[in-house]
């Protein structure tokens, strides 16, 4: 006997309470139809605003054609889940006073939040492969494809079909039960599922994230220019980065958390449901002394799963020169090199990497000039 057709309402029910149990803080269906953001893509990407992100050009409008990645593919399962740290004691508004105030320390080393802990990569295509898998055992063999952050696919226009939430002004998605401190994933399947209706925008005249911008990357609602932002420089770049942008960074080394810290909806923002997201390695208090003499034994050892691993030693230690570069001119008196500062990079000065040489030695004239 054939199988019978599954309920799909029923189905997506079941699939929806499913990814509650997984750790998904809200889950939604949205059909792949993305030809309205073809247009924007395609500016983008001719402005160059992708910098030395070549895979965002190298499929073209493919982005925005799941079905031509995924032949069949006519839904996106689109899941949210909360990344602030399960164990911090802070409050929802503290959380966003303890890393403006951290900015404010010329010795700290700042680390985006997200990246603190483990790798969203790992931790979201486990899951929504067990509720791929889920399915499966519900209702057969079906086609599908999980990714995260992972595949040519415009990511966040589904979401926003789906009603995951809305594009705020510095391109993040924004949901009013959950501000942006979360991550995105999905599953496009062949299933026929019953969609959920898109949500309105609710930045109205609100340009916080704009004025915020350390380095003027948001060039005006929903327009980035990746090659000033500061996660592109401390984590996409892999060359020098620009002299003109390098005191802008301040102590950022990997990352760049201003834009969310001064949105209003972050004080929506939501605790995380799974201990995975919790800090490592003290990230979240080190100072750049500190990590700036990590050896690339200790670096690959502490990094083991965590996103930063993917830089690598060399570029750590080049984020982190320019962060210890800043600190001359953060400090109270700048004309007084900081002797512990200057000894670290003189360690690092004959570094067997051009790159970290490089930024070592422009540090180095910032506190000795």
């Amino acid at each position: 006997m054939p199988t019978p057709s599954p309920d799909l309402q029923e189905l997506t029910r079941a699939i929806k309470a499913w990814g509650v149990e997984l750790g998904f803080a809200d889950l939604r269906i949205a059909d792949v139809d993305l030809a309205h953001a073809e247009e924007g893509l395609r500016a983008w990407l001719d402005a160059g605003h992708h910098g030395e992100m070549d895979y965002m050009a190298s499929h073209g409008m493919k982005r925005a054609r799941p079905a031509e990645l995924v032949p069949g593919t006519v839904r996106a399962i689109v899941a949210r889940m909360d990344y602030l740290p399960l164990s911090s004691p802070a409050t929802d508004e503290d959380w966003r006073t303890r890393e403006l105030a951290r900015q404010l320390d010329p010795g700290a080393a700042v680390v985006s939040m997200y990246a603190r802990g483990r790798d969203y990569h790992k931790v979201l295509r486990n899951r929504l492969a067990q509720l791929a898998e889920r399915v499966k055992a519900e209702i057969g063999e079906y086609g599908y494809r999980v990714f995260t952050d992972s595949a040519p696919v415009m990511e966040l226009p589904l979401a926003e079909k789906a009603g995951l939430g809305w594009r705020g002004k510095h391109t993040l998605l924004l949901s009013r039960e959950a501000g942006s401190t979360f991550f995105i994933g999905e599953i496009l399947v062949d299933l026929p599922l019953p969609v959920d209706a898109a949500t309105t925008g609710h930045c109205g005249s609100c340009s916080n994230c704009i004025d915020a911008c350390p380095t003027g990357a948001i060039l005006g609602p929903g327009r980035l220019d990746a090659r000033r932002c500061i996660s592109y420089l401390t984590i996409e770049l892999k060359g020098s980065i620009p002299l003109e942008l390098r005191p802008l960074i301040g102590n950022r080394i990997y990352g760049c958390d201003d834009c969310q810290l001064v949105c209003p909806w972050n004080k929506f923002a939501q605790r995380a449901s799974v201990p995975d997201f919790d800090e490592r390695n003290g990230l979240g208090a080190s100072g750049m002394v500190e990590l700036f003499g990590w050896s690339e034994e200790e670096f690959n050892r502490r990094m083991e799963g965590s996103p930063i691993r993917r830089i690598g030693h060399e570029r750590w230690l080049r984020n982190l020169a320019v962060g210890l570069g800043n600190v001359a001119t953060a400090a109270a008196d700048a004309r007084r090199a900081d002797p512990v500062i200057v000894a670290a990079l003189q360690a690092r000065a004959d570094h067997p990497s051009a790159l970290v040489r490089e930024h070592v030695e422009w540090a180095l004239r910032r506190h000795l000039s």
